[in-house]
């Protein structure tokens, strides 16, 4: 980054801080920004303050809200006694946009993953069980990512949900639509295997 004057260097440092972000990018960005209006430049800024000021945990479901509820968790149409579980909000829009599911949902915010230090405590699963107990929950619905972490995370759901006789279901993995056998990986075969259904 020599060459530049310390305010960009200082900038294309913080960009690169995000996930998937590298120096060459970061770089690229500065440089947008520092072409851009003052008025696109002020925008920006405001954006990032306003998310950090305004955007909070759903206290319900723990999906990103304004307010003290998320619009899922206000929508009264709602079917209240089913939840998903999800690993994070991005999981839970792709579920949404697939308009599929009209339930409600709860959000882990990571899953198990013992080198990374994160432990059942680290997860929302108290907040789900307490879910569970209060609000007349008939069916769990596990969606974490078919990683080894989401599925020893889906594994315990399984094993905490069970215990209180609600019904646990795994969302369907494996081939997906129009994909070929031939570049399928073991695992995702697997998965297809043992989640087949009837004809």
């Amino acid at each position: 980054m020599t060459g530049y004057a310390p305010p960009i260097r200082r900038l294309i440092k913080e960009l690169s801080r995000f996930p998937g972000i590298g120096e060459k990018t970061a770089t690229r960005l500065a440089t947008f920004i520092l072409r851009a209006s003052d008025d696109d430049a002020k925008r920006l800024a405001e954006s990032i303050i306003e998310v950090k000021r305004k955007i909070r945990f759903c206290s319900v479901c723990f999906n990103l809200a304004e307010g003290d509820l998320c619009e899922i968790c206000r929508d009264t149409a709602r079917v209240r006694n089913t939840i998903c579980v999800v690993e994070d909000p991005n999981s839970l829009i792709a579920i949404e946009e697939s308009g599929s599911f009209r339930g409600m949902y709860h959000v882990l915010h990571g899953v198990l993953s013992p080198l990374d230090g994160i432990g059942p405590e680290h997860l929302r699963l108290r907040e789900l069980l307490e879910r569970i107990a209060n609000d007349n929950v008939e069916e769990i619905i596990i969606a974490t990512n078919p990683s080894v972490q989401g599925e020893s995370t889906a594994l315990l759901i399984t094993k905490l949900v069970g215990e209180k006789g609600v019904k646990v279901t795994r969302i369907a993995l494996g081939v997906p639509v129009g994909g070929d056998l031939k570049y399928m990986d073991k695992m995702t075969l697997s998965k297809a295997i043992e989640f087949r259904r009837g004809m």
